[in-house]
């Protein structure tokens, strides 16, 4: 059985769909991003966040984020510097900071932000924010609706959002009798999850 993510996100390149299922079924474990539950709200979450996969960079310049304090926005430019970025659209000089020092150990992400817009550091700082933000207990519970109020300070997108999580948990509803209920998660071209 396989999960598709082109089923969610059917404009987006092969090829992109392919890089992001790698580096998902990559990390995914390390970030107990290992239940049908978890996954689906995960990648419903991602897919609204990044337009269907298809920025991992904000599309708005991030003017609106200048002199944000609640964002440690602190430095002149600091709004456009570090806007949006990455799977689920990290934000602020702070997130940043907090990502590059879990994710590399070091400030690199403070100079070079731009590193969030490839699709393993996409990959990796969207499951570091999910599991700090301990969005896997939420999903546990099926409380997707917080889920969404976590990573967007509102309900912004509730609509897309719901239709994503609930496209993806019939996909792995369908997988699940044939696994016995357990989720093995196998890299594959094209967006597939195999299962």
């Amino acid at each position: 059985m396989i999960f598709d993510l082109s089923k969610i996100a059917p404009g987006t390149s092969k090829k992109k769909l392919a890089d992001l299922s790698v580096y998902i079924n990559k990390h995914a474990p390390d970030f107990a991003l290992t239940t049908e539950k978890r996954l689906a709200a995960f990648i419903a979450q991602t897919a609204h966040e990044s337009d269907h996969f298809n920025t991992f960079r904000e599309y708005v310049s991030g003017e609106a984020y200048e002199g944000r304090k609640n964002l440690g926005n602190t430095q002149k430019g600091d709004g456009v510097k570090f806007r949006g970025r990455g799977l689920i659209q990290i934000t602020g000089r702070t997130n940043y900071g907090t990502i590059s020092q879990n994710i590399f150990g070091d400030n690199r992400l403070l100079s070079k932000p731009e590193l969030l817009e490839t699709p393993e550091n996409a990959v990796l700082s969207a499951m570091f924010y999910w599991r700090n933000n301990k969005l896997n207990e939420l999903a546990d519970k099926n409380d997707f609706a917080s889920i969404t109020r976590v990573i967007n300070g509102g309900t912004n997108g509730a609509a897309q959002r719901t239709k994503f999580y609930n496209a993806a948990l019939a996909m792995f509803k369908n997988i699940a009798p044939a696994t016995g209920g357990s989720l093995v998660v196998l890299a594959v071209a094209a967006g597939v999850f195999f299962f």
